[in-house]
């Protein structure tokens, strides 16, 4: 008998169907997408596209799930590990958003950098999407907060994605994880700690819309 999914069913009920049958495109794997990832599918999420394009490098393997395997695309690589998904391998930018189907996924999750393409899954996916701002740069994940891209606080990722927004016409709203947590370093230092906290985070937000 399989007992993978039991303490999820206990804990969602008959809540769990909809939750098995909701489809999802996550976009973007690395240090936040990957735990994004680990979590939906140990919350039994059957139906997850993942979007991206980049190989494992070894300074990935501070914070991403799957990175030992140097070289390795990724989301060829975690398809070995979470064997259930289905994969894109493409670089997401404004041109791939245009022409690619959002409407056919009930939840669209966007855990990348690239602000052009951010913008463009937030004029495409519509009212279905929910967004990660920084992890880099901080030690505290205490301070991750959920809220309206609109009302974000302390976060200069956020503050330029809405800029960038209303410049784009964008008259939508949509929930991102974010932290007001100061720099703690230059460049692109990260800690998994907080980074796997904004991943876990954008799943738990994720089961509650679904639920909702």
């Amino acid at each position: 008998m399989d007992l993978k999914f039991d303490r999820s069913k206990i804990l969602f009920g008959e809540d769990f169907q909809k939750i098995q049958s909701t489809r999802v495109l996550l976009i973007g794997v690395g240090g936040v997408g990957g735990y994004c990832l680990d979590c939906l599918c140990r919350s039994g999420l059957s139906d997850i596209t993942i979007v991206d394009f980049d190989t494992f490098e070894a300074t990935n393997q501070n914070r991403q799930i799957g990175s030992e395997a140097l070289g390795a695309i990724k989301v060829e690589h975690l398809k070995t590990l979470y064997p259930s998904i289905k994969t894109i391998n493409t670089k997401v930018t404004p041109s791939w958003c245009e022409e690619f189907d959002f409407e056919s996924f009930d939840l669209i999750i966007d855990a990348i950098d690239d602000m052009s393409a951010k913008v463009s899954i937030a004029n495409n996916a519509g009212d279905k999407l929910i967004s990660s701002m920084g992890g880099a740069k901080r030690i505290d994940p205490t301070q991750i907060e959920i809220g309206s891209i609109w009302k974000t606080h302390g976060e200069g990722l956020a503050k330029k994605f809405r800029y960038e927004l209303r410049k784009s016409g964008f008259k939508g709203d949509f929930e991102v994880v974010f932290s007001p947590e100061k720099s703690k370093c230059e460049g692109m230092g990260s800690f998994v700690g907080v980074t796997g906290s904004f991943g876990l985070t954008l799943c738990s937000l994720a089961i509650r819309k679904i639920l909702s």
